[in-house]
């Protein structure tokens, strides 16, 4: 039969060791000092409570809602993982900014070397790109998933590779094609040029792909930094169902790619080429970006969304009211 009052004194020394470790943040060896114990006798008390069930750890984050707002996204969609940052009231440019932030904080801390990173243009992969800040040198390799639009820092997709790869420490394949051909015959041609299709046949390797998810009707829309489009094909686009862009590919609420005849003219991976990517993380905030991003979950084109908080609020209302009125 047990000794309970050795029982008793046994399960107040763990207490007090538990109290001292877990809510004193007291190192183990500083308990050992204090209590006149070896730390090897502080540490097995540390296993022995664990083992009685004694420590029960509970963890709540000042954000917590977001994390609440997380987990939901992921229960409601079946992404593998969600990030959601906090929204900044009135300023759509300090909102992508820390959408950023938190993009190019999880990129670093799940970067493996060896991997092969692939990404589209836009102003929230830029911003992922422009805060990056590794604390070592990675051996990647970062590769385009579409051709390049000159004119602006964003819409060039090398130049936003070189400056990812030049800030991770890594080396880059470029593609050195425009993204949209002229003719559908000119794309065929330009993806069977030995230099194009040895880089998109990289991109579809990849481990990674961090991709931008694009709006088309606001009329400032970057979408129309990538191709313009005169207004009358801009109302038609919308009323034919279309919500966004991904990869540049014009798309439907419902997540499938239109049959709009500059879809046939890309130079860039098809959407459903990157089926065979680990993780494909969509990067996006604003409100004009809430029907692209659920076109995009219906097409389950990603595993990963990081966005910021009224966006993705906004986007499980569109979610919840479409299961409402079905």
């Amino acid at each position: 039969m047990m000794d309970k009052s050795k029982d008793f004194e046994l399960v107040r020394q763990i207490h007090n060791v538990l109290i001292l470790h877990f809510l004193e943040g007291q190192k183990q060896s500083d308990i050992a000092k204090a209590l006149n114990l070896s730390t090897s006798k502080v540490n097995r008390l540390i296993t022995q409570g664990r083992k009685l069930g004694m420590i029960k750890i509970d963890i709540e984050s000042p954000f917590q809602t977001l994390m609440d707002l997380e987990q939901e996204l992921v229960a409601e969609t079946g992404l593998k993982n969600a990030i959601v940052t906090p929204s900044v009231p009135g300023s759509t440019t300090a909102t992508l900014q820390q959408v950023g932030r938190a993009a190019a904080n999880h990129l670093v801390e799940t970067l493996r070397d060896g991997d092969v990173i692939a990404i589209t243009g836009g102003k929230a992969v830029s911003a992922v790109v422009e805060n990056l800040a590794p604390e070592r040198d990675f051996d990647v390799t970062v590769v385009p998933l579409t051709g390049a639009v000159q004119g602006k820092f964003f819409t060039d997709v090398n130049h936003l590779a070189n400056r990812m790869a030049d800030r991770l420490g890594g080396k880059t394949m470029l593609l050195h094609a425009p993204l949209f051909a002229e003719t559908q015959e000119q794309r065929d041609m330009l993806m069977e040029v030995s230099s194009i299709r040895e880089v998109l046949d990289l991109a579809r390797r990849a481990n990674i792909a961090l991709v931008g998810v694009g709006s088309i009707e606001p009329e400032e829309s970057s979408y129309y930094d990538l191709h313009p489009v005169p207004e009358g094909d801009r109302k038609m686009l919308v009323g034919m169902g279309v919500v966004g862009e991904f990869l540049a590919h014009l798309i439907h609420s419902n997540g499938s790619v239109s049959n709009y005849a500059l879809n046939s003219r890309i130079v860039a991976l098809e959407p459903s080429d990157l089926k065979q990517c680990d993780r494909i993380i969509g990067v996006a905030a604003g409100p004009e970006k809430v029907l692209p991003i659920k076109a995009t979950l219906a097409g389950n084109f990603l595993n990963a969304l990081i966005a910021d908080e009224d966006t993705v609020a906004a986007v499980m209302n569109q979610m919840k009211g479409a299961i409402h009125v079905a």
